[in-house]
């Protein structure tokens, strides 16, 4: 089990240059768990992708259907004190301080590509190749 930030789940789904990565990493641990946030920021992403031309509408509601399927019973809503206080420790936004939070709380590994969370969390949080590797040796 490991908690995955919003940008692992859309290169996971969103073809792109760190999707084999992300599709690594799933393979490895496909229990990936994750805050609620994850589907704010994950339409938010998508719709970046509608803005400038690189998925239709279609494809978009796709990939969410998908994604949000793969996550499934495997959301959370992290206890509100405990974010802002994770978030005032570490100076990182609520939004990040979420996954901090819920990987903290359940106790396993943060797997995210947000330099300033691995920063704050070095203990606690890994790029995807540090778990890729990790998992792998």
């Amino acid at each position: 089990m490991i908690v995955v930030d919003s940008n692992v789940i859309a290169y996971c789904w969103i073809n792109g240059p760190l999707t084999p990565l992300a599709q690594r990493v799933r393979r490895i641990d496909p229990d990936w768990h994750a805050p609620l946030l994850w589907r704010s920021e994950m339409r938010n992403i998508l719709l970046g992708y509608i803005r400038d031309g690189s998925l239709t509408r279609l494809q978009a509601a796709r990939i969410s259907a998908r994604s949000e399927a793969a996550l499934n019973d495997r959301e959370h809503l992290p206890i509100a004190e405990s974010v802002i206080d994770v978030a005032i420790g570490s100076h990182l936004s609520a939004y990040d301080s979420e996954f901090a939070t819920l990987a903290l709380t359940l106790g396993v590994p943060l797997v995210t590509a947000d330099r300033a969370v691995l920063k704050a969390f070095p203990a606690d949080a890994m790029s995807m190749e540090t778990f890729v590797r990790g998992r792998l040796s």
